[in-house]
C-alpha cells in the first residue's frame, strides 16, 4: 500500500486527488496539508508539510498549491527521503534541480505541467510537427481563478517546439509591430515561441498550438473540461515515483 499525503488537500485539485487515492486500492491517503483544514476530513490535516511528516510515514507527497509556497513544501519534504509527485506549476527548471538536489535516500521529484494524457499527446504531436512548419504559436485558455500565466503546460509545449526546431527561428513580426500602448500583443516569448494566456470563466484548461507554413495552417488542440481528467496522471506519477530518483520532468516518461 502506498502511503500518500496529499498537501493542499483542500482545494479543488487537491480534493480531487484525494478522491482519486482513496478510489484506488494500491494507495491511501495518510495526512493532508492545508492551513485550511476541511472539517469533514477522513484523514488527519496538518497546517505544515514538516508536521505532517513528523507525524507520518509517507512514500510520496502530492502538492498541488500555489506558486509561492511549493518550493518550501518540497524543500522540507525531499531531504527527509520523501518521493514527490508535483502539480503546481510555477517553478523554473534551474528551481527544481536546486531541490532534487537536496533530495535523500534516492527520492524523486517527478513535477509535470500537464498530467491529462491527452496534453502529453498534444505535446509530442507539437514535437514531430514543429520541423515541418516555419511557425507556430500557443494560445491557453485557463479558468479566471488561475494563478500563473503562462500555464506550466504552455511554457513546456514551446520549449519542446525550440528544441525541435533546433535554432530555427520564426520570421514572422514581433513584439516590434506591437502598437503604442498595447504591448503584449504579440504575447510572451518562451524561447523565440509566442504565447498567449486567455483567463475565463467557463474554462478548466484548453490549449491550441497553431502551425504555419506557405499556404497551410495546422491547429492541435485539447480541452479538459473537469479535473477528473488529471486523475489517472496523478495516479500513475504516484506509482511510478518510487522507481525512479532525481528530477523527472513530464508525465511522458512514465507513459510507456
Amino acid at each position: 500500500m502506498i502511503r500518500v499525503a496529499v498537501s493542499g488537500c483542500a482545494g479543488r485539485m487537491g480534493s480531487a486527488v484525494v478522491d482519486a487515492v482513496r478510489a484506488a486500492e494500491d494507495m491511501e491517503v495518510v495526512c493532508g496539508i492545508d492551513p485550511h483544514a476541511p472539517a469533514d476530513a477522513a484523514f488527519p490535516v496538518y497546517p505544515s508539510v514538516a508536521e505532517a511528516l513528523d507525524a507520518h510515514e509517507v512514500d510520496a507527497l502530492v502538492d498541488f498549491t500555489q506558486p509561492n509556497v511549493v518550493a518550501d513544501n518540497l524543500a522540507c519534504a525531499l531531504p527527509r527521503g520523501v518521493n514527490c509527485v508535483v502539480g503546481t506549476t510555477g517553478l523554473s527548471t534551474d528551481t527544481l534541480e536546486d531541490l532534487a538536489a537536496t533530495a535523500a535516500n534516492d527520492a524523486c521529484l517527478f513535477y509535470a505541467p500537464n498530467f491529462t494524457t491527452g496534453a502529453v499527446l498534444m505535446m509530442q504531436f507539437a514535437k514531430a510537427a514543429a520541423p515541418f512548419f516555419p511557425e507556430a504559436e500557443v494560445i491557453e485558455f485557463h479558468h479566471c481563478n488561475k494563478k500563473d500565466a503562462p500555464s506550466g503546460t504552455a511554457v513546456r509545449t514551446a520549449q519542446i517546439i525550440a528544441e525541435a526546431r533546433d535554432g530555427r527561428k520564426s520570421a514572422a513580426p514581433g513584439r516590434e509591430t506591437e502598437i503604442e500602448g498595447a504591448q503584449g500583443a504579440r504575447g510572451a516569448l518562451i524561447d523565440g515561441v509566442p504565447v498567449h494566456s486567455v483567463r475565463s470563466m467557463g474554462y478548466v484548461a484548453s490549449q491550441e498550438v497553431v502551425f504555419g507554413s506557405m499556404g497551410q495552417t495546422l491547429t492541435i488542440r485539447h480541452d479538459s473540461w473537469d479535473r477528473t481528467s488529471y486523475m489517472p496522471g496523478v495516479l500513475l506519477g504516484i506509482r511510478s515515483v518510487g522507481e525512479r530518483s532525481g528530477l523527472v520532468v513530464g508525465l511522458e516518461n512514465f507513459m510507456a
